[in-house]
């Protein structure tokens, strides 16, 4: 049952993957931490990947990661289907499939046990459409409800992704569309029409596990999803760590409606600003419009992923994406490296 007299993303003081913090911060922050060497440790943070992979086997790695935040919607059931899918979303884009799930939750003693159960239901229902097992977890009394999962993956040691080894040549593909972050600070500012928001609470809602399953019949050079630090933020790791330039296309973008109109009335979430500081000189802007440029740096909320793929696979590939309920399209080339690691043109 829903209860939409709820008003969760009143008692948040930010939406969703804009709570993260700054990139910039988390950098200087855990380069002064203690680097641990494992000769299984496969993924590590040093490449500011999507999840830790650890060698079990020849033919089987474990993918471990973890990801919660608080409302992004004011429904307590759809909230917690898309923390679930948002958590669920860093397995798919190491190429891996889920299999065991943790909820970690922290919740205000001023909402009732009903208000929980829902959330709860609804992270619990996108773990079981994963196919995945939710096995308890943990929970704290807090001022601010927070929500999402601990999530463990199986994939092959040969077969995972990565966020680097893009391929001069390559096309990148995203397969959603841009801009939760703006609509979500819509919605908070109760600006956001029923119609939007039942469109971007879809798009949040919906598993990257479609897509992955499509990407995994094509070959993968580097996959990563777009989440709190954006599409800028997140194509520079891919960009830094394979070596190259991604030249995206502006004109390509896939952006949701409502978008524009919010963005140009400076309903742009903070976590922005704080994605454009932490890209700096990296990046080249080339885009006209201003409503635009905030788009690439709008932290997103259960984004899409990212795929750098061979040329002449990704028509095809980009054809059978496109038959979902939820796509996004090419937006993009990767080059030999340039002056910068990532221009929008």
């Amino acid at each position: 049952m829903k209860n939409n007299k709820v008003y969760l993303t009143q008692l948040a003081s930010a939406a969703g993957c804009g709570a993260k913090i700054g990139p910039k911060v988390l950098a200087q922050v855990v380069e002064k931490l203690p680097k641990f060497t494992d000769p299984m440790l496969l993924v590590g943070p040093e490449t500011s990947d999507d999840a830790a992979v650890y060698k079990i086997s020849d033919e089987l790695a474990m993918i471990q990661t973890v990801d919660f935040f608080p409302p992004v919607v004011n429904d307590p059931y759809m909230y917690g289907q898309i923390a679930a899918a948002n958590a669920l979303s860093d397995v798919y884009a190491m190429g891996g499939i889920p299999k065991l799930a943790l909820n970690v939750v922290a919740f205000p003693n001023c909402l009732g046990p009903e208000v929980l159960e829902q959330i709860l239901r609804g992270g619990a229902d996108k773990v079981m459409e994963a196919g995945a097992v939710l096995a308890g977890g943990h929970t704290i009394n807090d001022k601010e409800p927070k929500y999402g999962l601990c999530v463990t993956g199986y994939v092959h040691p040969e077969k995972m992704w990565k966020n680097y080894g893009a391929r001069e040549g390559d096309t990148l593909i995203l397969t959603k569309p841009l801009g939760s972050g703006i609509l979500n600070t819509a919605i908070k500012a109760e600006m956001a029409s029923a119609e939007e928001t039942e469109s971007v609470q879809r798009v949040m809602a919906k598993l990257n596990k479609y897509a992955a399953e499509i990407a995994g019949k094509y070959t993968i050079h580097s996959c990563t999803d777009v989440t709190g630090f954006s599409l800028a933020g997140h194509s520079l790791e891919m960009a830094k760590g394979s070596g190259k330039t991604l030249v995206i296309h502006s004109g390509k973008l896939p952006v949701m409606d409502g978008v524009a109109e919010y963005a140009q009335m400076g309903l742009v979430p903070e976590g922005a600003y704080r994605n454009r500081e932490f890209a700096g000189e990296a990046i080249r802007s080339e885009i006209r419009e201003l409503w635009k440029e905030d788009v690439v740096f709008d932290p997103q909320t259960s984004g899409g992923l990212l795929l750098a793929v061979p040329s002449d696979e990704a028509d095809q590939l980009a054809a059978e994406l496109g038959k979902m309920d939820i796509s996004g399209g090419i937006i993009g080339t990767v080059t030999e490296l340039q002056d910068k690691y990532v221009i929008f043109d």
